[in-house]
């Protein structure tokens, strides 16, 4: 079954709401699974739990299709989400453009090359949709 993640901050943004949005759109047409991530910092004192991050997105949504939520610690945002994805072996990963560029910043740290749609599809085989 196509797996999709979507990390998404904790209450939930304006963007977070149409990041998940189409990510909800996508698991339909692909009749995939969804992963709904949060990433808790390690520096930050406030820690969401996996009840309140479903409560939030349950309120924000009705109908949702194959659900799974997950929240991770992590120092970096973008690596703890590389992570997730990987572990989960997500076929699409749905993101919003702020993360994309965070991504960028990350990867340029890594290589030359700030194409994050190629580098994820190298390292992790997952397509990228960008909101």
């Amino acid at each position: 079954m196509t797996q999709v993640v979507v990390p998404v901050r904790y209450p939930l943004t304006e963007h977070s709401r149409a990041t998940l949005s189409r990510a909800i759109e996508i698991t339909r047409e692909e009749a995939a699974s969804l992963t709904v991530l949060h990433v808790n910092l390690y520096h930050n004192t406030r820690r969401i739990s996996r009840s309140e991050l479903k409560h939030a997105v349950e309120n924000a949504f009705d109908d949702l299709p194959d659900v799974r939520y997950v929240v991770r610690t992590g120092m970096l945002v973008e690596e703890t989400i590389l992570e997730e994805v990987a572990d989960s072996r997500a076929d699409i990963v749905v993101i919003g453009r702020k993360q994309a560029s965070r991504w960028r910043k990350m990867i340029r740290r890594i290589t030359d090359d700030p194409d994050i749609e190629r580098f994820l599809q190298t390292e992790l085989d997952a397509k990228i949709v960008t909101v």
